[in-house]
């Protein structure tokens, strides 16, 4: 076979470095680019561009967000009381999918994985705790991934909301022990939403 070119060598490389791309999908994606109109090509390119450009983490929740805060934080019709803990965007939007809740968010951007080298002060925690403090929250709801590193990072939250008078929740057990919040259908979401459980 012969080598691939030096620009289309790079594309290959870069899109195999996406997670869930191997050699040979990266490939196929590489000569579809290539195939296609050049400006459905470069539509592609200036997105990316775009959202690496515009995209930061909302100054309250930590979700995505293309101004200081991200559109469920400035959503007047949110419950303000409620606040479900996430460990990253992608579950925030899966729950939100579910339209089974309508509070706010908080995004911990990982979970506490000690054999990964994560510890709890690589997360949002000391603003999760002073949103906690200063905020009218009656109930937080832990929706970390029913891991064990998301257990794991519920119980420590947990333990550091033990001293504010709000209830503190885990959802239902209709997920899985294992699976991840980003693949779990909106159904059994909602579901373990709706059945959440005192923690």
């Amino acid at each position: 076979m012969p080598p691939l070119s030096e620009s289309v060598a790079g594309v290959v490389e870069e899109l195999a470095r996406l997670p869930g791309i191997g050699r040979k999908s990266a490939e196929r994606l590489t000569y579809h680019l290539l195939r296609v109109d050049k400006q459905e090509a470069l539509r592609l390119a200036d997105a990316i561009r775009r959202m690496r450009e515009n995209i930061r983490y909302c100054g309250s929740c930590y979700n995505l967000a293309e101004g200081p805060l991200c559109g469920i934080c400035q959503d007047p019709r949110r419950d303000p009381t409620l606040l479900c803990v996430v460990e990253q965007p992608r579950d925030l939007m899966s729950l939100e999918q579910s339209a089974a809740y309508r509070g706010l968010y908080h995004v911990l951007l990982g979970r506490i994985a000690p054999l990964e080298g994560i510890g709890p002060d690589q997360l949002t925690l000391e603003p999760l705790v002073e949103r906690v403090r200063t905020g009218r929250f009656r109930e937080v709801i832990m929706a970390t991934n029913p891991t064990v590193e998301g257990d794991g990072t519920a119980l420590h939250i947990s333990n550091l909301l033990a001293e504010f008078p709000i209830q503190v929740s885990r959802l239902a057990r209709g997920i899985t022990t294992g699976s991840i919040l980003e693949f779990t259908n909106k159904e059994i979401l909602a579901d373990a939403l709706n059945g959440r459980q005192k923690f």
